[in-house]
């Protein structure tokens, strides 16, 4: 029987049954009917579920989904837990029911896991979901994380919640060694190389089908990126092991139909994942053989991180007819000061950005919040016209290169961001393109701010900046923010080029970057995670750096992102004393990278160990670092004591930073420090925005306030 429905399914249309051409296409009608918003609820809904409250279905569909009825969601892709793949909180004999409570792995406990409650009146999680949206004219896609790792936390000595009994069963499943990093990825993820594996997926996918009511599957291939055991250890994957996973979509793709068949209506296929086809293929993800040959009825596109622009996957899809759904996953970018790429303004700046490139609809991940307005606002661009909104160069800035070795080599945009930051120069401008997809043709105009945070500029005309090859003029710096006016008439909606670079006289005798101890270093400062075993310590004399132990990520350093430029002498300054072990001084400035190494008994260069000079550095002393091209010399307090002409090592980063901290994973190490300066420091650009505000309506007999 199962043969038969292949060849059926298989046939070309031509020697189609007139049956299977009806459903065909009604389910490409059904694919193309608008759904405004994709709700992606990741179930965790059912995981945290408020220990105090009692269970029912209401109080669960009140968590996530009550405030959808009536918003632009014309979809809930709903993800029944699916972690660590085995685990669902719906109910399965394919898989594991997860009911452990998070308390007892000693995680939240003020939240309990109902899922076994569910299951004890009669229902679950998936088919209240199902119910609720059928009821509000809404569809319910099932959402399969085809390989999430969230518990690559596991550890044999430290159990975690989300790690099945299916890995503890078949170690030997998985693409590395329990509790061992691979080279990308993660350890913990199954390799779709086994057989059994795709088997298993299979499996979760067709009792899901056969047994509720949705309206459509979603497998997630973002969540995590990394199907083979040959990628997750520095290799692309084979043709072999591509057309593995496509023999597993083409499966799936003959299921759903005849499940779509047989109850009398289509069943949609949905996929998401990066959006670049090399990148993905390279991955084991053949995206355009999926696309070629109809397997899938709706695109989704990225997650961590962002390759191409929208209009990329919008083309792609078209191609060969599906839908694209670009994908708004929260920003997870850190050290914002002004602007939240995570606030409302954003995802409407985001939105439209999309809804210009040709988006069919909008997927949300990662948001959870009902009662946002985002659910009543992204799903049409009229209803995002005449609101304020904020246009970010760069939204995500996951790094591609953790997934893939090489992997950045597939991206197409520019990347920035307060951790990604940009040196502007004086010979040659920074250029990045800006997108700014918004209809600028109705009334009232509105106000419209390019925002550039530089942090270490203290005049505006330290920088020039052009928009759209037109010089900018009239910048306000206040607050590391240089606010410079535009005029909706200068905003192309689409791409828009933007310029910078540094002006003015060389820099004098200031020291743009400075820290004064005891207190930690806040602002641009940012602190490397180490471990309970790196101490960060304010005392009397200083501020302590400590790491005390030897395994991987036992360090500790003190980061500050800032230009210095590789063309010209500049000077990095610390004050310190060495209690014990290896202490360090890290400089970067994107060609060249140096660290001076502070042990008791004396200081050495790390390119060349023999550039040392010996002494008591328990004592305090006054370092300064001078670096000219590849030359690096050395003063203690104020007396040269190393001059190391060519030592300046080849970076083989992009990094432009000053860091001061404690050894090394497997080094011990710590210093009291009390300053640290750099000069001179060229400007960097940490963040560029366009900031849109219109008019806001009056309150009755309360006059609009003028615009700031």
């Amino acid at each position: 029987m199962r043969v038969a429905w292949l060849l059926l399914l298989t046939a070309p249309l031509w020697a189609q049954s007139p049956e299977l051409a009806a459903y065909r296409a009604a389910r490409r009608a059904l694919a193309d009917r608008p759904r405004g918003v994709i709700f992606n609820n990741d179930g965790c809904d059912v995981l945290h579920y408020p220990a105090q409250q009692p269970v029912s279905p209401a109080g669960l569909l009140d968590l996530r989904t009550t405030a959808l009825a009536g918003s632009q969601v014309g979809a809930i892709a709903y993800c029944s837990i699916s972690s660590g793949f085995g685990f669902f909180t719906h109910q399965t004999q394919a898989g594991t029911l997860l009911t452990r409570q998070p308390a007892e792995y000693r995680l939240a406990t003020d939240v309990k896991n109902i899922a076994a409650d569910l299951l004890a009146q009669g229902s679950d999680c998936l088919r209240i979901m199902v119910d609720f949206a059928h009821a509000n004219r809404q569809e319910l896609w099932w959402s399969l994380r085809m390989n999430d790792t969230h518990d690559v936390e596991h550890h044999p000595d430290r159990p975690y919640l989300l790690y099945p009994p299916l890995k503890e069963q078949h170690p030997e499943w998985l693409v590395g060694e329990v509790a061992k990093s691979t080279k990308v990825g993660r350890w913990s993820s199954v390799d779709y190389g086994r057989p059994e594996v795709r088997e298993l997926a299979f499996r979760y996918l067709d009792e899901v089908a056969r047994g509720y009511e949705v309206d459509g599957l979603e497998l997630d291939f973002f969540r995590h990126l990394c199907y083979f055991r040959s990628v997750a250890h520095g290799g692309v994957a084979s043709d072999a092991e591509r057309d593995a996973l496509t023999d597993l979509l083409r499966r799936v793709r003959t299921m759903t139909e005849q499940v779509g068949l047989a109850r009398g209506r289509p069943l949609l296929l949905s996929i998401r994942v990066p959006d670049s086809v090399p990148y993905c293929r390279d991955h084991g993800l053949d995206l355009e053989t999926w696309l070629r040959e109809g397997l899938l009825d709706l695109l989704v596109t990225t997650c961590y991180f962002q390759l191409n622009p929208w209009e990329y996957s919008v083309e792609l899809g078209r191609r060969y007819g599906v839908p694209v759904y670009p994908c708004l996953s929260d920003s997870r970018v850190l050290h914002e000061s002004r602007f939240r790429r995570n606030s409302v303004e954003s995802y409407r700046g985001r939105a439209s950005n999309a809804w210009t490139a040709g988006a069919a609809g909008i997927h949300v991940f990662n948001q959870f919040n009902p009662r946002s307005p985002i659910w009543r606002e992204l799903g049409s661009p009229a209803t995002l016209r005449g609101k304020d909104k904020l246009y970010f160069v760069t939204v995500r800035d996951g790094n591609p290169n953790s997934w893939l070795v090489g992997g950045s080599r597939h991206s197409s945009l520019p990347v920035l961001t307060p951790d990604t930051p940009r040196t502007l120069q004086r010979q040659r401008p920074v250029d990045l393109d800006l997108r700014v997809g918004e209809d600028f043709s109705g009334a009232p105009a509105p106000q419209v701010t390019l925002c550039l945070e530089l942090p270490t500029i203290r005049q505006a005309n330290e920088v020039a900046a052009t928009w759209n090859g037109q010089p900018l003029s009239e910048g306000k710096l206040a607050k590391s923010w240089l606010d410079l006016p535009l005029t909706p008439a200068q905003i192309r909606r689409g791409v828009n080029q933007l310029g910078l670079r540094a002006v003015g006289d060389e820099p004098g005798e200031a020291w743009p970057v400075a820290w004064q101890g005891p207190a930690l270093p806040t602002g641009r400062w940012t602190r490397d995670r180490g471990s309970e075993r790196c101490v960060a310590q304010p005392q009397e004399d200083g501020l302590l750096l400590a790491d005390r132990g030897n395994v991987n990520g036992d360090y500790l350093y003190y980061r500050y992102p800032c230009g210095l430029d590789p063309d010209q002498e500049t000077s990095i300054e610390v004050r310190v004393r060495v209690v014990s072990g290896l202490s360090s001084v890290l400089i970067s400035n994107g060609r060249y990278h140096e660290r001076l190494l502070l042990r008791p008994d004396g200081i050495s260069l790390h390119s060349n160990s023999a550039r040392r000079w010996a002494l008591d550095t328990t004592a305090w002393h006054t370092y300064r670092v001078g670096i000219g091209g590849r030359d690096v010399r050395v003063w203690v307090d104020d007396v040269l004591r190393i001059d190391a002409p060519g030592a300046y090592g080849e970076a083989n980063t992009d990094r432009q930073e000053v860091c001061i901290g404690a050894a090394n994973s497997g080094d011990l190490g710590e210093a009291v420090w009390q300053s640290c300066r750099a000069r001179p420091v060229l400007p960097t650009l940490h963040d560029a925005v366009v900031r849109v505000s219109y008019p806001q309506p009056a309150a009755a007999g309360i006059a609009a306030p003028a615009p700031k």
